[in-house]
Formats: C-alpha cells, sequence, structure tokens
C-alpha cells in the first residue's frame, strides 16, 4: 500500500508539472508573439513617417486655403444674395420669381465655389466640369420646349408686359388673366372658360393689353338714311353722349360724318371713359341710339339694292 501510494503520487506530480509547464509556454508564448507584433508595427511607424509629415507638410497649407476660400465664400454668396434681393424687391418682382432668381443665383456660385475649393486642393476638376457640360447639354436639348417656355415666364414676370386682372388678347385668345406661371400663364374668358398659354409663344407673340392704360375710347359708327335729317342725327347722338355721366368730358366727344356708303351716311362717335367702364357704355349707348332714333323717326338703313326691269317690246 505505501508503495502504491508512493507511484500514484509520483504520478500526479509528473502530470501536474507537464500541465504546468505547457500552460507557461501559452501564456510566454503569446506575449512573445505579442511582443513582435508590436515591434513589427513600430517599424512600419518608423519607416512611413517621414513620408507622413511630407503629405501633412504638403498639403496642410492647401486645406488650410481651401477651408479659408470656402467660407469666405460662402459669405460672400450670402451678401449677394441679399444685394439681389433688395435690388429685386426696388424692381417689384413678382416675389416667386424672386426667390427662383435668388435660389438660382445662390445655386450657381456655390457650385462654382466648390469647383474652385476642390481644385485648390488638388483634385482634377477638368473631367467633372465636362460631364456636368454634357449632363446641361442633354438636358436642355431634351427640355427645349419647357425651357422656352420657362424663359419666357422670366421675361413676362420681369418686363410685365400685364398683370393678374388685366384683360388681354393674345394667341387668338381674350380674357382676364388669372395667373402667370413659370411656364404657363391662365386666363379666363368672358364665358369662363379657362384657356392655359404657354410662357414662350405667349412672350415672342403679340399682346393686346385692355386694362393696362386707366382710360379708353369707345367707338361706334352709326348709319342713317340718304333722306334723313344729318344735322338732327347729330343733335341726338350728342344729347345722348351728354347724358351720360359715364363719358369723360376731357378728351372731348367726337361726332363727326365718317363715310358716304352705299345705302346710308355713316356717322362715327368716339368717345373716352374709364377702362372698367367700356363695356357697359359701348352696350348702353347702342341700345339708346335705337330707340331714340326710332321715337324721333330717322332710319337706321341695312344693305339693299334697287333693280329696275324693262320690257323689250317684241318686233
Amino acid at each position: 500500500m505505501p508503495g502504491g501510494r508512493g507511484s500514484s503520487g509520483l504520478f500526479y506530480w509528473l502530470i501536474f508539472k507537464k500541465s504546468i509547464g505547457k500552460l507557461v509556454s501559452i501564456i510566454f508564448g503569446e506575449e512573445i508573439i505579442k511582443l513582435k507584433l508590436e515591434v513589427g508595427i513600430m517599424e512600419v511607424i518608423h519607416q512611413y513617417w517621414g513620408q507622413l509629415l511630407q503629405l501633412i507638410l504638403l498639403f496642410a497649407p492647401r486645406v488650410i486655403t481651401a477651408i479659408l476660400t470656402l467660407v469666405i465664400g460662402l459669405w460672400l454668396i450670402r451678401i449677394l444674395g441679399r444685394y439681389v434681393e433688395k435690388v429685386l424687391e426696388k424692381g417689384k418682382v413678382d416675389i416667386s420669381l424672386q426667390r427662383f432668381l435668388i435660389s438660382l443665383v445662390s445655386i450657381g456660385l456655390k457650385l462654382l465655389l466648390l469647383i474652385s475649393v476642390a481644385s485648390m486642393v488638388g483634385i482634377a476638376t477638368t473631367s467633372f466640369v465636362a460631364i456636368l457640360g454634357a449632363a446641361g447639354l442633354a438636358v436642355g436639348l431634351a427640355l427645349q420646349g419647357s425651357l422656352a417656355n420657362f424663359a419666357g415666364g422670366v421675361l413676362i414676370l420681369l418686363l410685365k408686359p400685364f398683370k393678374v386682372g388685366d384683360v388681354i388678347q393674345a394667341q387668338g385668345f381674350t380674357g382676364r388673366v388669372e395667373a402667370i406661371q413659370i411656364f404657363n400663364t391662365v386666363l379666363k374668358t368672358a364665358d369662363n372658360k379657362t384657356i392655359i398659354i404657354p410662357n414662350g409663344a405667349l412672350s415672342n407673340g403679340n399682346i393686346m393689353n385692355f386694362s393696362m392704360e386707366k382710360k379708353r375710347r369707345v367707338d361706334f359708327t352709326f348709319g342713317i338714311g340718304y333722306e334723313d335729317d344729318l344735322r338732327k342725327a347729330k343733335a341726338i347722338l350728342q344729347q345722348i353722349v351728354a347724358a351720360d355721366e359715364r363719358i369723360l368730358k376731357d378728351p372731348p366727344p367726337q361726332i363727326v360724318v365718317a363715310e358716304l356708303a352705299d345705302s346710308s351716311v355713316n356717322i362715327a362717335v368716339r368717345v373716352w371713359c374709364q377702362a372698367e367702364d367700356y363695356w357697359a357704355i359701348y352696350f348702353d349707348t347702342i341700345e339708346k341710339v335705337k330707340l331714340t332714333f326710332d321715337q324721333e323717326g330717322i332710319s337706321i338703313p341695312y344693305p339693299q339694292r334697287d333693280v329696275h326691269l324693262y320690257q323689250v317690246a317684241k318686233s
């Protein structure tokens, strides 16, 4: 039994010693590996540290200059945007066009600033600019009609040949301007139809604005028979014009013989009024002249032709 105990104790001792040896070798082996890795990293750092310093010394002034340029450029763009806004406000440009133009100027200047900053850092911008140019050309060709309408809208809002509420005649349509949009102008006709006209065609065509002037002249032509009293007819017309308070005294009305036509003597009546009274005066005056001429026995002839028949005697 003692011998058995001694041999078994020796066996356990050898196992313990071997385990301790493996553990020590594992621990110190990992430490050696870590030490080797640290030594390798330090060697790499020492090897490339000089090149890193050279790159920093080379690019640091460029980066600092680019940052300063970016900050100062953004500040100047902000100031320029405020100046443009004040100029547009003094010019009484439409508010929607003001915002669009300010945004367009700001975006364009910021894009140029970024390209300049990138070139300062050393980034090649030639290819970038070429790509932007090609993309802009493609978009322009694809949206040629829309761009023409957009340019027409900008011209209309800047030059103001008409404004919202004016009655205009353009592109074969007559109506009141309901809205001036960037691409289209919306008209409302007298019978409540909505007409949408592209701004490109509108800005390049003829525009007749009936509301731009405060005063308008109303022209009438009344025909009487050759056998009627011309002086009496003119006096009646003078009384009708003088009785209407909406007709202006300055400039004075004109009542003159305009034409000796085939079937009538045509009398021209030209009176001035405020623009908003034009159509009311036009319709009321025509009705009053017809009723008064009927009462006073003044005829309003219509085109007619006398036919004479001759009988030829037979031989």
